[in-house]
This record gives C-alpha cells, structure tokens and sequence, in this order.
C-alpha cells in the first residue's frame, strides 16, 4: 500500500473516530437531562473525576458523586413535561493518543422557564479513553 492511500485511510479513521467521540458525548448529555441514569453510567469510567459547579471546586471520583444528581426526586408535574435540548457548540478534539481525546464545546441547554424559551451555556471539558475496546468518559471539567 503506498502512502498517499495510508495517509487517506488514517485521515478516514480519525474523522470516524471523532463522529463517534461527538455521538457518544451527546448521548451523554441527553442522559443527563432526561435523568437516565443506567446510560449516563454505562457511558462513564467508574473512576470517573470531575470539577464542576456542585463539587465547589474539589475533584470529586466516582459515580457515586453523580448518581446522587440523578437520584434526586422529581417535581411534582403540573401538565406534561417541558422539552429540553441540549447540544454541543462548536467541539473540537485533540487527540492525545489513538485510546485518548480532549473535547471541548460549549453546552447550549435549552428549555422553557415560566412559558419562556430560555438558553443556557457553560463551558465543558470532557475527556474519553478507549478502555478494553470501548470509548469511556474519564474527567469532566465544566464552567
């Protein structure tokens, strides 16, 4: 196989590699707004770390520190639930090896507050390994 043709398949792969990086995240997030617990955790390392607003600036490890998040009672609903989108603004990945990526975006949530259609950004670092053949989310960072 000559160069040209490597280099194109290797451009492929990681092109491949980062369509599956971004899907993988935005399936994360989805769990997050729609309290799904048993996806958010099969798409987490089990050592996960974190800092964020609710660690108050300490890593938290763990699942533990999330499952708490998702285990929290609902509201009671008065009518059907609000719809929630949430989406990934211009994400970029570095790559720091074949089994490990940095991606980073801005969260755009969006979602109805007293009838009004609201828009909330942070800012979020998300770091995924490829564990045993499977992509793993392994630190968050999020501002």
């Amino acid at each position: 196989m000559n160069q040209g043709i490597q280099d194109i398949d290797a451009k492929a792969e990681a092109e491949t590699n980062e369509q599956q990086l971004i899907s993988l995240n935005q399936t994360l997030l989805e769990s997050v707004v729609s309290g799904d617990w048993l996806t958010y955790a099969s798409h987490c390392s089990v050592d996960l770390t974190c800092f964020e607003a609710e660690t108050n600036g300490v890593l938290a490890e763990g699942l533990a520190f999330h499952q708490f998040y998702f285990d929290l009672p609902a509201a009671a609903p008065s009518g059907p639930p609000a719809p929630i989108q949430v989406s990934m603004a211009r994400p970029h990945i570095r790559w720091i090896s074949a089994d490990a990526a940095v991606l980073s975006y801005t969260r755009l949530t969006q979602k109805m507050v007293d009838g009004a259609a609201v828009t909330a950004s942070c800012c979020e670092t998300r770091v995924w390994q490829r564990i045993d053949g499977s992509w793993k989310h392994v630190h968050a960072h999020r501002s």
